[in-house]
Formats: C-alpha cells, sequence, structure tokens
C-alpha cells in the first residue's frame, strides 16, 4: 500500500487552499483584546468570546479608515477574510471593515473624542471667553449656500444693521471639510480683524455634522484668541464643537441673535434712560429754585445793610482793641527803656566823680596803689570837671 506523505509546507498550503475557498469574506462578532499597533500602520489582535478567540490582522490603508479608536474590551462586528499563515500554520481573519456591536461607529469614535478632549481639559469654563457687548465685525464661517449664511445674515441685518458680516466660505460635510473649517478659523485669527466668530451649519444626519466632531475642528477652537459661538444643526444636535466653543448656540439663527443686541430693544432702553435723566435733571432744578426761594427769604438777603453795619461795627471793636495793646506795648517798652538809663548812669565813672572823687594817673596808667608812686613822681588827677598837674612830695601808707 502506497502512502501520499506531505511536506509541512505542502500540507499547509493545502489546508490554506481548502480553508480560504470554503470560507468566502464573512462577518464576524467578539470582543477585542491583545490589541497592538504596529509603527507601519497595521494593528493587530484577537477576536474572543468566551469559548474560542482567533487572531486577526487589519492592514494600515484599511485601519485608516475606522472613525473610532480600538481598545481592549471593545465588541465589534468586523467584515473578514479567512486566511492561513503560512510561516506559522495559524489561521486569522484580515479584517477589511469593522464597526462597534450594539452602537454606530460614528457614535462610538463622538463618545471617545468627547472623553478624551474633556480629560484634556478643552471644555473647561474657565478658558472660555466673554463675548463682546457691541461687535463691529462678524466672521462667519459656513457654507455659502446653505440656510444657514442665509439665516445669519437675514437675522444680524434686521436686529443690528450696523455690523459688519465676513464670510468665509468652506465646505461643511465630507472630504476635507474639517481641514477647511480648521483654516478658516485659523486665518481669522491671523487676521485679527474680527471681534466674534459663528462657526456651523444648519442641521442633518450624525454623518452629515461630522466635521463639526472631528479633532482638528475641536483643536482650532480651543487654540483661538477670538470668542467663537458653535451653531452647528437644530437645538437637539451636539456636536464636539459645542463643547469646546466659547458659547453654543442651538441654530445658526439663534447665534446671530445671540451675537448682537436688538436694536430695537436698545432704542427702549436708551428712550428709558433719557426720560429718566430728563426727570433727574428738572428734580434737581426744582430742588435748587427751593434752595433759592429759601436764600430769598432769609434774614441776609431781607436786611443785608444789617450784616454790613455788624461787620463794620466788628471791625471798630477790632480796631480800638489793636490801637490799644499797641500803646500799652509802647508803654511798657519805654519804662523798660528807662530803668536800663538809669542802670547806665549809675554805672558811668563820671557820676562818680561828680561826687567829689578824682583819678589819679601815671604815664596813662590808673594809680591804685602808693607803692606804684616815687618821690618826686609827676602824676595827672583827673576831675569831674578838668584835671591838672602835681608832684609827690611825700609817700606814705594808709587806709
Amino acid at each position: 500500500m502506497n502512502k501520499h506523505i506531505y511536506s509541512v509546507s505542502s500540507l499547509t498550503h493545502e489546508i490554506k487552499t481548502l480553508l480560504e475557498t470554503s470560507f468566502p469574506r464573512l462577518w464576524v462578532e467578539g470582543e477585542i483584546s491583545n490589541y497592538k499597533a504596529h509603527s507601519s500602520g497595521h494593528i493587530y489582535f484577537t477576536l474572543k468570546d468566551e469559548n474560542a478567540q482567533i487572531r486577526c490582522a487589519m492592514w494600515c490603508f484599511k485601519a485608516g479608515e475606522l472613525l473610532f479608536r480600538l481598545e481592549d474590551g471593545l465588541k465589534v462586528v468586523a467584515e473578514a477574510d479567512l486566511q492561513v499563515y503560512e510561516k506559522t500554520g495559524s489561521y486569522q481573519l484580515i479584517i477589511q471593515q469593522m464597526q462597534p456591536a450594539g452602537i454606530g461607529a460614528l457614535q462610538l469614535a463622538f463618545e471617545q473624542l468627547k472623553k478624551k478632549l474633556h480629560a484634556e481639559g478643552l471644555f473647561d469654563e474657565a478658558h472660555k471667553k466673554a463675548l463682546p457687548e457691541f461687535p463691529e465685525r462678524i466672521g462667519v464661517i459656513t457654507s455659502p449656500t446653505g440656510a444657514a449664511v442665509r439665516d445669519i445674515i437675514s437675522v444680524i441685518g434686521r436686529r443690528f444693521p450696523a455690523a459688519q458680516i465676513i464670510l468665509y466660505p468652506v465646505r461643511v460635510q465630507g472630504e476635507g471639510a474639517a481641514e477647511e473649517i480648521s483654516k478658516a478659523i485659523q486665518d481669522f485669527n491671523e487676521y485679527r480683524e474680527i471681534d466674534v466668530l459663528i462657526v456651523g451649519r444648519g442641521g442633518g444626519s450624525l454623518e452629515d455634522l461630522w466635521a463639526f466632531n472631528e479633532e482638528k475642528v475641536a483643536r482650532a477652537i480651543y487654540a483661538s484668541q477670538i470668542p467663537i459661538i458653535s451653531a452647528v444643526g437644530h437645538e437637539v444636535d451636539f456636536s464636539i464643537s459645542d463643547f469646546v466653543a466659547d458659547r453654543r448656540a442651538a441654530t445658526p439663527s439663534a447665534a446671530a441673535e445671540m451675537v448682537v443686541a436688538d436694536r430695537k430693544e436698545l432704542s427702549g432702553i436708551l428712550a428709558y434712560f433719557q426720560e429718566k435723566m430728563i426727570q433727574n435733571i428738572l428734580q434737581q432744578i426744582k430742588n435748587y429754585r427751593n434752595e433759592l426761594q429759601n436764600l430769598k427769604k432769609s434774614y441776609a438777603f431781607r436786611r443785608p445793610e444789617d450784616l454790613i453795619f455788624q461787620k463794620m461795627q466788628r471791625l471798630d471793636e477790632i480796631s480800638r482793641l489793636l490801637v490799644s495793646e499797641i500803646n500799652h506795648r509802647l508803654t511798657l517798652q519805654q519804662q523798660n527803656l528807662t530803668s536800663r538809663q538809669q542802670q547806665l548812669r549809675s554805672l558811668n565813672p563820671l557820676e562818680i566823680l561828680r561826687r567829689g572823687y578824682s583819678i589819679c594817673y601815671r604815664d596813662g596808667q590808673v594809680i591804685k596803689d602808693i607803692r606804684q608812686l616815687q618821690m618826686l613822681d609827676v602824676v595827672q588827677i583827673k576831675l569831674s570837671k578838668g584835671q591838672f598837674l602835681s608832684q609827690v612830695q611825700m609817700l606814705g601808707e594808709g587806709s
């Protein structure tokens, strides 16, 4: 009996051919585990359920089409081709497309991005900027042919026609829309002549509104130095842009009402304040008139000459007091001067001579002691009136 012996390679190849031809493209549901993303862009993971598991691979050009982020524990439904990897003799699924099980891919991507940006602080109220009260230039980023731009122009023109609207036309859905919206926000910030921005579009499905759920749009809004109002879809629609923007408007028309005041309301407010101001002025005039009447009835205005006479009388009293004080001070000074003169006269040596005393000099020196003289010395005698010379004839000591 002849035995057919397979080589490992040939047997594996037979199995590969049998399996791959027996199982056309199929759909399989399971939970992702052992997820790995290679630097090449390819991704590898395992799909498992309660009783089994199978290895999977998804090439980079397919992985790049995913709208949501893969992670361990995520349940998915995948369209795949069954393939045998001959080198290891194992079989695997080559994933062509994938969607979350029980929830749409877009909705999952929305929730994942919302959670990520919230954790980074892009939704924080502290970062949100206040809207200008009376903007002069309003930038609008939307489709130039949609109903949104017509509604915005109509509402602003009706409420505050002095405001200038600058439209930056962009695609608001489809491929490239998110890039155009992000660039428009960046261009307006570089332009720097805009007071506030309205970014949005009319309502639609989640797919239609998806450009406003893109991460690049969210980060452009967050980085903007110009306050931004997000006006995407209808009142029930929420986008990532709504959470990041400084203000969220339910509709484009609501954004237009939010960004400018109503001139009729402003006119009413101005009229109210004008009336209040006139009333206040009239009341002040009335108060001043009453004060003037009271002054006219006062004693000073009824008899002004009495007030003048009283002041004159007081002036006379002060004048008399001043003269009296001056005379008193002069008398005291005169008495003081007389006393000093008497003191000076009592100290004058001539006064002593008048009482019969004399001064004896020799050679210009006053003789105070007899021992300063010798016999026959000539001395000068000064009297109260006149002087004479004398010669010493006798010397003697005595008290």
